[in-house]
């Protein structure tokens, strides 16, 4: 629905054919819709949604329209809802609540199941278990496959999926079985008989970025978190896993352009909170400046002799620059997809390097070209030219091993991006050009 005609219905009261609309639409677009309305409006139009959609639509919202919601909600309204919603689902919306709103929530949850919510929010951030749901069918394996299938219909509807089953014995994991092995046997053959016991889990303490990469390799539906007795204790699933990889590469991305990561969206920060972020690595890298300026004061003997020096310099530093922040970029990648690890060091140094020879060349013997034609100065295209070929492998050097060296002492290489990578290259650009230019020129 166009949103026109949704405002156009919601400010005529015509509540009937909102409500009709919205049984037709998917939960994540009516929360995508609610987030153009003001608090007033969302509440209204929120209490139209049919109640089997309201708790998706509510867990595909903002925090901010959670927050709004909750407070207006209530009691019998915010149990209905509570009841409807996945524990990973309740658990990432306590995380992000204010404390008054948490105790609001947790005050009309049953005992048994704020326990398992207390317990959900204890494990640290960004492991496995703090976004995992228990909500999960789990079957015996002497049970025959009615049995499960029945097992299934009575429960199913409860369970975050249905499409994986785990089979435990003593609430320890022994083997899984998927929906399309139940439906495909016979109603009499025993679980243990058709359950699969290669399995692949992770702790509760494994890092969500690990976890998230075990769904990519593997392509997974779900995935089993058991605790240090190998006793399930829940499931990761796919969408859980998906978010994990939007929020690690929104982390990155912010880190490789020097901003401090946030969890709000742009519009929810306020402009002082967006200043705030960037200002502290802005500050670092413009004094960090200050030391290709040092540098290049020393050289003023070889301007005053040929000024025409300083015209390459911007060239140089933007060449190395870029030259850098290629070979940081693909290697960062490649850390976050498993693909490069610290042990291939040499191989990828050695990779870069005969890059930046075939790169440095080129980029040489186009530039001394166009300098000799231009200036008629052979040994201005030679400086130029040999300058770029020692800056682009320096450059992408510098590019490949900065990322792994963070990398291997626990830092995020992300940290290692474009502005940190074109700071330090123009130093070694600037300290390159000038030794070649007075080297030649004898300045």
């Amino acid at each position: 629905m166009k949103k026109e005609l949704f405002i156009r219905l919601l400010s005529e009261r015509r509540f009937k054919e909102l409500k009709e609309d919205l049984m037709t639409m998917k939960a994540v677009d009516i929360a995508s819709l609610l987030s153009q309305l003001d608090d007033k409006e969302i509440a209204i139009v929120f209490r139209l949604v049919p109640k089997d959609k309201a708790a998706e639509v509510f867990s595909n919202m903002n925090s901010s329209m959670q927050s709004t919601l909750v407070e207006i909600f209530s009691e019998k309204e915010l149990r209905e809802l509570l009841d409807n919603l996945y524990m990973d689902d309740t658990v990432d919306m306590l995380e992000e609540l204010p404390a008054n709103l948490v105790t609001r929530i947790l005050n009309v949850t049953p005992q048994n199941e704020r326990n398992i919510i207390n317990q959900l929010l204890n494990y640290p951030d960004d492991s496995a278990g703090s976004i995992m749901t228990t909500e999960y069918v789990d079957l015996s394996p002497e049970w025959t496959v009615a049995k499960a299938m029945n097992h299934i219909k009575e429960t199913g509807i409860h369970k975050e999926t249905i499409y994986t089953c785990y089979v435990t014995w003593q609430r320890k994991l022994i083997g899984i079985v998927s929906a399309k092995d139940l439906m495909t046997s016979d109603d009499n053959t025993l679980i243990k008989d058709i359950m699969e016991t290669e399995l692949i889990s992770v702790s509760t303490h494994t890092d969500q970025e690990e976890v998230a990469g075990l769904f990519r390799k593997y392509d997974l539906l779900a995935l089993p978190v058991i605790d240090t007795d190998n006793r399930l204790v829940g499931i990761v699933t796919v969408d859980d896993a998906m978010d994990v990889v939007i929020d690690e590469a929104t982390e990155d991305i912010t880190k490789m352009a020097a901003v401090a990561p946030s969890e709000k969206t742009y519009f929810e920060t306020s402009s002082f909170a967006h200043a705030k972020r960037r200002i502290p690595w802005l500050l670092v890298l413009m004094f960090s400046s200050i030391i290709t300026g040092s540098i290049i004061t020393k050289y003023e003997n070889a301007f005053a002799a040929i000024p025409l020096l300083v015209s390459f310099i911007p060239m140089l530093m933007d060449t190395g620059g870029n030259c850098g922040s290629q070979s940081s970029t693909l290697i960062i990648r490649g850390l976050a997809l498993d693909e490069v690890h610290f042990g291939d060091f040499f191989r990828v140094v050695f990779k870069e390097f005969q890059i930046s020879i075939i790169v440095g060349i080129v980029l040489a013997t186009a530039n001394g070209l166009r300098i000799f034609i231009e200036y008629h100065n052979s040994g201005l295209a030679i400086v130029i030219a040999l300058s770029l070929i020692v800056t682009v492998t320096l450059s992408k050097i510098i590019g490949c091993t900065l990322p792994l060296f963070a990398k291997k002492i626990g830092l995020d290489p992300a940290l290692m991006a474009s502005p940190l990578i074109t700071t330090l290259v123009d130093t070694c650009s600037i300290i390159v050009y000038f030794n070649i230019a007075t080297t030649i020129f004898k300045i």
